[in-house]
């Protein structure tokens, strides 16, 4: 098995580094990515909604919208863990990604976090979100570079 190369830190990091992951893509949009250990091989494509062919392809959108939510959804799990909270079997984490231009003709990304918590109380519900908002190492990346919404229905909310 060969080794994952390490990702050499700067000084003013104060990070200790757990887990590297590798991903490699030829083609761009149009391309394929595939991961170092063989785990995940997928064909990229444009979505018709920007111009492209769409079909069963999949994008740097999906893909973000994926890892976000998964690494939310464990962030909220860890953080109910610690507060001793049990979380329903049935919450679910939909994360939805916008492509977008800006006015000075750059690319950006915009995300809402659809957190679904049904039997937990509304202000319990909010409070483990945003406590796992501060941990989850996509919000910490996008934090004051990109907007991220984070709407959490309850069974309670869900009836108003």
């Amino acid at each position: 098995m060969v080794a994952v190369p390490k990702i050499e830190l700067s000084k003013n990091m104060p990070m200790k580094l757990l887990y590297t992951a590798q991903a490699t893509v030829e083609g761009g949009r149009e391309g394929v990515v595939r991961t170092r250990d063989g785990n995940l091989k997928l064909q990229l494509g444009t979505p018709s909604a920007l111009g492209g062919k769409g079909g069963e392809v999949t994008n740097p959108e999906e893909l973000f919208a994926a890892g976000y939510a998964a690494c939310f959804q464990s962030a909220l799990q860890r953080i109910a863990f610690q507060s001793k909270v049990p979380l329903p079997r049935s919450s679910t984490l939909t994360a939805l990604v916008g492509l977008g231009k800006q006015d000075s003709g750059a690319f950006s990304l915009a995300v809402e976090l659809q957190i679904h918590l049904p039997g937990l109380n509304e202000t319990v519900a909010h409070e483990l979100v945003e406590k796992a908002h501060q941990i989850c190492p996509y919000s910490n990346a996008t934090r004051g570079n990109i907007e991220v919404k984070l709407t959490v229905q309850t069974a309670e909310t869900a009836n108003v």
